[in-house]
């Protein structure tokens, strides 16, 4: 027979380690209050969420659709090209830690934004690049950095990134979230064989 003053015991840690596990998960109102979202578009969102996800102040990214018409799209839908959707990255960010301005130099830094028809060798509309911002300080920002890069000359084009109003975001399925993580392996080979890593490191190794 179990010794009940042990099973007592036992009972009482675990609903204190269960309360203490719970509490870790949440998020202060008052921290939630002042985050912020930035929305865009890279490519293959696989790609663009480590460069955001080791930045200080980025509390998470999540990949998913938008600026498209079809209500809660799937991958296969949006990779028809046919819904108008894009693959995105949502970026949920603390405003008193990293700023707008930072977000927006790691996204020109990860993308080819003279590209018209996709990325590297992704091709189709739910490939192209955008910024989709959530106010108009967000629209002020963005449009005065894609005009400082395109002046600078650095991609020897013009900067075709569009700089469009958010929209509803519609998170991907569970297995795209942190896939180079989940898929490491898998995730190195697809970044290298479409061409993004090369391009990327050849244009900002010396930076």
């Amino acid at each position: 027979m179990i010794n009940l003053t042990i099973l007592s015991i036992a009972v009482s840690l675990f609903l204190v380690l269960s309360m203490a596990y719970a509490e870790q998960g949440k998020i202060n109102p008052e921290f939630s209050d002042r985050l912020e979202k930035a929305t865009f578009a890279g490519g293959c969102f696989w790609c663009m969420e480590p460069p955001f996800d080791k930045l200080d102040g980025v509390i998470s990214t999540t990949s998913g659709y938008t600026g498209g018409n079809e209500k809660m799209p799937t991958y296969e839908q949006v990779s028809s090209g046919r819904t108008g959707h894009f693959e995105a990255i949502e970026i949920s960010y603390d405003p008193e830690k990293i700023n707008y301005d930072k977000l927006l130099e790691v996204f020109w830094k990860n993308i080819d934004p003279t590209q018209a028809n996709g990325q590297f060798a992704d091709v189709g509309k739910q490939y192209r690049t955008a910024i989709f911002f959530h106010d108009e300080e967000q629209r002020k920002l963005a449009v005065a950095s894609k005009e400082r890069l395109d002046k600078s000359g650095k991609f020897g084009k013009s900067v075709v990134t569009e700089i469009l109003p958010a929209e509803d975001f519609y998170p991907a399925e569970d297995y795209h979230q942190n896939y180079y993580l989940k898929n490491p392996i898998r995730y190195k080979y697809y970044r290298f064989g479409s061409g993004r890593a090369q391009f990327l490191n050849k244009l900002w190794n010396d930076e």
